[in-house]
C-alpha cells in the first residue's frame, strides 16, 4: 500500500521507517530541506519513559503562579488574542486533578515504555548510534518538600514496574560524580536506571538514511498547503508541488497539525509550547554529567551527548513565535553553571528554540479519525523523542490492520468526543 507521511520529525522518519519495514511504500512530505530540522532539532536528549507525566496535575495552578514569580522561571506566558490558546489553557486546567493526572500518567507510561523497548530492539538489529547513552535519569530535588511530593508518581512506577531508586547526597554523587562539587544545593534525587539519553537529530538523520534503503522517499522543501477529502476519506494532499494522492495518509505535524485538520472539521487541542536549549562542548570530563540530570526547581534537564552537554527546558506559551529570547537563555546556562560549574564552554554555546506540540491532559493523539484512511501521530509534547520508535511501530501495525503490542485506545482523538 502507498503510504503518505506528512512530517519528517523523529515522529515522521519513525513512522515511515516502520511503514517500508512492513513492506509499504512511503512517502514522507517535509517543508524543511532535511530531516528532524525543527521540534526534534536540538531537545533535551532525554529518553526517559518513567517521567511520562502529563504536565496537568494536582497543585500545579498554584505552582505555575509561584514558577512566574521565580527570576529563573521554568514558565513563561505571553497573553495573546489567540482563542485556541485560552481553550487549550482552560482545558489543561481542567484535568489538574489527581484523578485526571492518574488517568493521563496511565496512557502515556505504556507507550513511553513501549517506545523505549522498540528503540532498545532497533538498536540491536539495525547497529544506529547516535551519542547515546543508556545510564538512567537523575531528578534532583531542592528542598524536602520536593522529596516527598514523589509519592503519587512512586506509585504509579511501581504499578507499570517501572524500576527506580531514591537517594540521598551520598547515592546521587555515586551515579554523577561531578555533583559532588554541588550536593549542598540538593536533599535527594529520585533515580531512574532505565533511561537513556541520545542526539535525537542525529537520530533521526540515520533512520532517515535507513528508511532511504528500504525504498522510502523523502520530499524535502515540499510546502503542505492542505488535505483534499472526497466524503468520509482523504484524497489527496495539496502541495506546491501538486496533489499527491496514497492509499492511506498519517499526519505528524506536530504543533501545525490542528492547522492542517481544522479545514476538514477535526478539531484537536493541540498547541504550541516553546522550548529552549543551549548546546556546550565540554571542557572537563570530570565535571561533567554522566547521563541526564534534571534539576526539579528550574525544569531544566542537563544532557551528555557525546563531547556535548545539552541544557534544556523552560516552557513558554507564545503561539507559534519563534523569537529567542535572552531571559530564556540566562535561565539554561544558570542550571548549568549551578550544576556543572566546571562541565563546559558557556562561551561558546549554541542558543535553539523549538515548539513542541502538547495536549491538554498530556497524551498524545495517536490513531484513528473519522476519516477512514487518515491516521495522526502529533501531541507527544515534550516526549516525542521519547516516544518516537513506539509510536511508529504502533502506527504500522494500525496500517496493517494488526493489534499493536500495547492498548491504544486511549490514545485516539476520539478521547475528545471528536
Amino acid at each position: 500500500m502507498k503510504v503518505l507521511v506528512l512530517g519528517s520529525g523523529v515522529i515522521g522518519t519513525s513512522i515511515a521507517y516502520y511503514l517500508a519495514r512492513d513492506g509499504h511504500e512511503v512517502e514522507v512530505l517535509e517543508r524543511q530541506p532535511g530531516p528532524a530540522l525543527e521540534t526534534s532539532y536540538a531537545n533535551a536528549g532525554e529518553v526517559s519513559p518513567g517521567y511520562s507525566a502529563p504536565w496537568a496535575g494536582p497543585g500545579v495552578p498554584a505552582k505555575a503562579i509561584k514558577w512566574m514569580l521565580m527570576k529563573h522561571s521554568p514558565l513563561v506566558i505571553w497573553p495573546l488574542l489567540d482563542p485556541a490558546m485560552w481553550r487549550w489553557g482552560l482545558a489543561m486546567l481542567a484535568n489538574c486533578n489527581a484523578r485526571a493526572y492518574a488517568r493521563n500518567k496511565g496512557r502515556m507510561v505504556p507507550l513511553a515504555e513501549y517506545s523505549r523497548d522498540c528503540l532498545e530492539a532497533l538498536r540491536a538489529e539495525t547497529g544506529i548510534r547516535y551519542d547515546e547513552r543508556t545510564r538512567g535519569t537523575l531528578q534532583l530535588f531542592r528542598t524536602p518538600e520536593q522529596l516527598d511530593g514523589i509519592g503519587a508518581d512512586v506509585e504509579v512506577l511501581r504499578r507499570y514496574g517501572v524500576p527506580f531508586e531514591v537517594l540521598d547526597r551520598a547515592g546521587f554523587c555515586r551515579v554523577e560524580p561531578a555533583l559532588a562539587l554541588t550536593q549542598h544545593k540538593f536533599v535527594g534525587a529520585l533515580r531512574l536506571p532505565d533511561d537513556e539519553t541520545g542526539d535525537c537529530f542525529l537520530y533521526t538523520e540515520r533512520l532517515a538514511e535507513m528508511a532511504r534503503a528500504l525504498g522510502v522517499r523523502f520530499r524535502f522543501g515540499t510546502t503542505i498547503e492542505g488535505l483534499e477529502r472526497d466524503g468520509g476519506r482523504i484524497a489527496g494532499v495539496r502541495t506546491g508541488a501538486g496533489t499527491l494522492t496514497a492509499g492511506r495518509y498519517v499526519l505528524a505535524l506536530g504543533s501545525w497539525s490542528a492547522r492542517m485538520l481544522r479545514p476538514l472539521g477535526l478539531r484537536i487541542p493541540v498547541y504550541p509550547v516553546k522550548g529552549y536549549s543551549i548546546t556546550v562542548p565540554i571542557t572537563d570530563r570530570a565535571g561533567a554529567p554522566e547521563s541526564t540530570v534534571m534539576d526539579e526547581t528550574h525544569k531544566v534537564a542537563v544532557t551528555r551527548l557525546g563531547e556535548r552537554i545539552r541544557v534544556g527546558g523552560t516552557a513558554e506559551l507564545a503561539g507559534y513565535s519563534l523569537a529567542l529570547r535572552p531571559a530564556r537563555r540566562a535561565t539554561l546556562e544558570h542550571v548549568l553553571s549551578d550544576l556543572f560549574p566546571r562541565g563546559g564552554d558557556l562561551a561558546r554555546a549554541s542558543f535553539w528554540c523549538g515548539l513542541r506540540p502538547m495536549t491538554p491532559d498530556g497524551t498524545p493523539i495517536v490513531g484513528a479519525t473519522p476519516y477512514a484512511n487518515l491516521l495522526l501521530a502529533t501531541g507527544h509534547g515534550t516526549l516525542g523523542w521519547t516516544m518516537a520508535a513506539g509510536t511508529g511501530r504502533v502506527i504500522a501495525d494500525l496500517v496493517a490492520g494488526r493489534a499493536p503490542a500495547i492498548d491504544v485506545a486511549g490514545l485516539a482523538m476520539a478521547r475528545y468526543g471528536a
